[in-house]
């Protein structure tokens, strides 16, 4: 077992995922805090946003652990952190500690492999190539994307699609990307 800091939030990420965050709750300053000195690492944690704020599942139980990659102070005073994820948590028990920051009991998970990806899922490479140039803010967290990976290209996915948490959390916890990349191209295929 593993202890973890949480900072939920309704955006999803997954290993080798960048996010940045907008740190301003004395409880999150803590958090980052705790993180940059080592003392306690964290994991970013997704809502169930159809549940009400106490219930118990409020914060599901896939999680990714993360680490800090940049700080920045933003145009509003508030700070900002660029975090990188790097592996896969199960919540196994949680707890607030006396400033409602949560915290939890987490066991590491099988993070997929890096697989070069089939040639039928190209026209999913494209579609994301075109994202992420369409939206600046999301190419420059990705300098170097890694489109040729099943990994990489199902996780970013499922971190930038909009659809129901629930539904992020079991594709992401299949064996392989495989059973994701079904789900993407099947959904293009409708979409498009």
């Amino acid at each position: 077992m593993n202890e973890l800091a949480l900072f939920p939030l309704n955006s999803f990420i997954l290993p080798e995922g960048r996010m940045r965050l907008r740190v301003f709750e004395r409880r999150y300053v803590r958090l980052i805090s705790e993180a940059s000195s080592g003392k306690r690492n964290f994991a970013i944690a997704q809502i169930n946003p159809y549940v009400a704020q106490q219930h118990p599942e409020r914060i599901l139980s896939l999680a990714t652990a993360v680490r800090i990659d940049d700080f920045e102070q933003l145009d509003d005073g508030l700070l900002g952190v660029t975090v990188i994820g790097v592996e896969k948590v199960l919540i196994t028990n949680r707890w607030q500690e006396s400033d409602g920051l949560y915290v939890a009991d987490t066991q590491v998970l099988t993070t997929w492999p890096m697989h070069d990806i089939a040639n039928e899922y190209h026209p999913l490479v494209k579609q994301l190539e075109k994202l992420l140039q369409q939206h600046p803010e999301l190419m420059a967290l990705y300098p170097e994307p890694k489109y040729r990976d099943a990994a990489w290209l199902a996780s970013r996915y499922l971190e930038l699609l909009p659809m129901k948490p629930a539904l992020k959390q079991q594709l992401a916890l299949e064996q392989t990307p495989t059973p994701c990349l079904n789900s993407l191209q099947a959904w293009l295929a409708n979409y498009a």
